[in-house]
């Protein structure tokens, strides 16, 4: 029951992205994440060294529990006396505390959280090493160590690595990993970076894995089966082909790994042409067998990727394969800034596709996840910076149709604004900046920076408005063609937008107008206000007009309709600034203006002492009428000016707020 289960699952679902998204929205909370008044960090972890003894976890009855050490070699970044550490209380046992070669440190651990006290103050920028002996004293699966039958695995996002080893366990804080694990000889067991060596004595066999490249917490990972089977390839590096990377394939008996294994080495050097030479030391996937508590998708821990039983799909693989780049090699900084890695995996499944595909297979994936989005939002944003101080339910962390597939949508956007040559420069220069991204972790807003310096543009107004903005545009599009005489015609355009859960989206929109004769034309504006007008003339006639014919702005809904009073897109013959309605108001109020020629505007509202309350204009405007809307929250009631300013006409007008 339990293959077939799977195997339903895995016909059901139809992206990487959706399996991968199913299966770390119903991973249960871990536990009670810290309030934003726990205390700062203030040192910098540069290594953890594990030596765990997980002999027992492979025999019969496959107990869960397991005793180790962990040594930390911290920087300090402030002034301190003592760290703190995470490590549950139901998982974890803390027997002593030292200094590596010296010392006994006395420590607290409740709540949570490991508090040790260290031998003196330290200073910014000395190093430290303490060694932790503790014991897992978990009885069953806690969430993040799982043994079952003959298989011991880990699985930790967002924050369950503190369930089986003492860290500072936030992405923001990656480091090198040196593990040794103690396991029965009959059992094969991977974990990150290289295999360093190997021991068997008689009966154990000891695994020495290290990580060169730091780790963030949450991408450590242990996985080891009895007579686990086990399959090598080796991929060749462009920048030097006598040198070779391992891909591991660890898999159960009965299922077939075939289709990963024939186009892993394809996909490592599509993704390295694209994003940056492969980043680490060897890569690898593990399945686990069913019922064992891994049922879905996969879960992209650096260097060794899990998957579920027979989850060896082409979808699967390119997803999660595509995190050792977006995810691993660079990492979200906080949970707020998750895009950084589901929402690049996913786009990345969409790009594979078009490698053997084409652009339709492409834009066929980019608009399944766009329809998945707009049938099942649920109405927050991409990102909610709430989320880097207090963890969300990982039911809103891993949403699927926000955090995967708006997540994608949004870069196909950011695709379709810059264009391809300057789109995948700056993703790559993105990847390979190891100034600031590569092997580090990022923000969105860092992300942001780097878009702005590749293309010498401010592409804020993007960011701002479809990651940091809950929902879409809804256009309620409006034109008119007219024949103004001596051959020619004229085409008024207007873009409206009319969704009330969000304010406005800026996007470059396609117009396309086809003619009586001759081909037609594709026209691309900047719309950067709403009600915003566009007039084109043309000396042949138009007789339709489309608003984005191929639907590359995929993150909307949109009617368009001939307006049946052309003078209301007219452009206006005089400047004009209208009385704002409604007056009084509280708190939102519109101010309409209008403006004959093209020019720079500037409309500020100003208290009754003259000072600059809010700047509503500051920008180079098109010719067009215009309605801005004014929210006075956080204002007391009162008196208020507002003045339009251009080179060639200023006025002002009087309103009223009321609460």
């Amino acid at each position: 029951m339990l293959v077939a289960f799977s195997t339903a699952f895995s016909q059901y679902f139809e992206s990487g992205a959706e399996y991968c998204s199913y299966k770390k929205s119903n991973t249960p909370q871990l536990i009670d994440f810290l309030s934003p008044n726990s205390p700062k960090h203030s040192y910098d972890v540069l290594d953890y060294k594990l030596n765990l003894d997980i002999y027992n976890c492979f025999k019969s009855p496959y107990p869960k529990t397991f005793s180790g050490s962990n040594e930390i070699k911290f920087k300090v970044d402030s002034t301190l006396n003592n760290i703190t550490l995470n490590a549950v209380n139901t998982s974890l046992a803390i027997d002593s505390v030292r200094l590596l070669g010296g010392a006994l440190l006395t420590f607290t651990h409740t709540n949570n959280i490991l508090t040790v006290n260290l031998d003196r103050t330290y200073v910014p920028g000395e190093i430290v090493r303490i060694k932790i002996y503790y014991r897992h004293i978990a009885t069953s699966n806690d969430g993040a160590f799982y043994t079952y039958q003959g298989i011991v695995f880990t699985d930790c996002e967002p924050e369950g690595a503190r369930k089986w080893f003492p860290c500072w366990d936030k992405p923001s804080d990656k480091a090198t990993v040196d593990i040794t694990v103690k396991v029965p000889s009959n059992v094969r067991l991977g974990s990150n970076g290289r295999l360093n060596d190997s021991t068997v004595i008689a009966d154990t066999i000891y695994y020495h894995w290290i990580s060169r490249d730091p780790v963030a917490t949450y991408l450590v990972v242990l996985t080891g089966k009895v007579n686990y089977n086990m399959d090598i390839v080796y991929w060749h590096k462009i920048s030097n082909p006598s040198d070779s990377i391992p891909i591991r394939f660890y898999f159960n008996t009965g299922e077939s790994y075939q289709t990963a294994k024939n186009i892993i080495l394809t996909m490592t050097t599509f993704y390295s042409e694209l994003f940056g030479e492969h980043p680490f030391e060897k890569n690898g996937f593990t399945a686990i067998p069913p019922g064992a508590g891994f049922t879905w998708g996969g879960m992209e821990n650096q260097t060794l990727t899990t998957l579920c039983s027979s989850c060896w799909t082409e979808s699967i693989v390119s997803h999660e394969f595509a995190h050792q780049w977006f995810g691993d090699m660079v990492t979200c900084a906080t949970w707020a800034d998750i895009w950084i890695n589901e929402g690049f995996a996913s786009f990345i499944e969409a790009i594979w596709l078009e490698r053997s595909g084409g652009y339709t297979a492409y834009k066929n994936k980019i608009n399944s996840f766009a329809s998945n989005y707009l049938s099942n939002n649920p109405g927050w944003a991409i990102s909610d910076p709430s989320w880097a101080v207090n963890t969300p339910s990982t039911s809103v962390l891993f949403n699927y149709a926000i955090t995967y597939c708006k997540g994608a949508c949004v870069l196909h956007l950011l695709r379709y604004i810059l264009g391809d040559t300057v789109f995948f420069n700056t993703i790559k220069s993105y990847a390979l900046d190891t100034i600031n991204f590569k092997y580090q972790s990022t923000t969105i807003g860092d992300f942001n920076v780097k878009v702005n310096q590749v293309t010498g543009s401010n592409y804020n107004w993007f960011f701002n408005a479809w990651i940091f903005q809950p929902n879409h545009p809804v256009y309620a599009n409006t034109y008119n063609i007219a024949n103004v005489g001596t051959n020619t015609w004229r085409v008024n355009f207007v873009a409206k937008q009319t969704q009330t859960n969000a304010g406005f989206f800026p996007m470059l929109l396609p117009i396309k107008i086809s003619f009586s004769m001759g081909p037609d034309t594709l026209i691309k504006v900047m719309n950067n206000v709403n009600n915003q007008m566009y007039t084109f003339f043309f000396n042949r006639q138009p007789i339709n007009v489309q608003f984005d014919p191929d639907n590359m702005i995929v993150l909307k809904t949109a009617t368009l309709s001939v307006s049946t009073n052309e003078m209301s897109l007219e452009v206006p013959n005089d400047y004009r600034l209208y009385q704002n309605e409604p007056n009084p108001f509280n708190p939102v109020t519109i101010i309409n203006f209008d403006l004959p020629v093209d020019e720079f505007v500037r409309l500020n509202v100003f208290d009754i002492n003259g000072r600059l309350i809010k700047s509503l204009v500051n920008e180079y405007r098109q010719a067009g009428k215009y309605y801005v809307e004014f929210n006075a929250d956080g204002l007391s009631s009162g008196l208020y000016f507002y003045r339009l300013e251009t080179k060639n006409f200023a006025d002002s007008k009087k309103m009223i707020l009321v609460k």
